[in-house]
């Protein structure tokens, strides 16, 4: 029974906690991997000092950086869509649901979270997989907290 205990214990502890209360279903480092394929030519994850954490410097996507438990739209100085703006006035915030429903159609995303068929993306990228959008969260969520 021990041995139960203990592994169990090893388990928690090793399972990434994030801001939005629950574990990621992803592998965080698979998450990276898919991370410098699909995200890096539109997104950065720098910290508040501006470091770099992964990605290049790029400025077409908003800083991913602490975006796990974030409220959707809220980058300082970037300039998001008004259906994004709109979800995240309303108090919705970056969960690995949204996260993944999201990157993988952006529009219909946005249009059913908002029961609106004229919501649209600025996000023309999808991610393909759904396993991949789960690794690219959980690697993500390691990133950073929301401030």
């Amino acid at each position: 029974m021990s041995k139960f205990i203990l592994a169990t214990a090893m388990a928690l502890l090793t399972t990434p906690a994030f801001a939005d209360g629950h574990a990621a279903s992803g592998d965080a480092e698979a998450g990276e991997q898919q991370f410098n394929r699909q995200c890096i030519a539109c997104h950065v994850v720098a910290n508040a000092d501006g470091e770099v954490l992964a990605g290049r410097n790029a400025r077409t996507g908003p800083n991913l950086f602490a975006i796990a438990g974030r409220q959707l739209g809220s980058v300082d100085g970037f300039r998001y869509g008004d259906s994004i703006v709109e979800l995240g006035e309303g108090g919705a915030e970056w969960t690995e649901e949204a996260f993944v429903a999201y990157v993988q159609d952006p529009t219909s995303w946005l249009r059913e979270a908002l029961e609106n068929d004229r919501a649209r993306g600025k996000m023309a990228f999808r991610v393909r997989n759904e396993q991949d959008a789960l690794d690219m969260y959980a690697f993500l969520a390691t990133l950073g907290e929301p401030e």
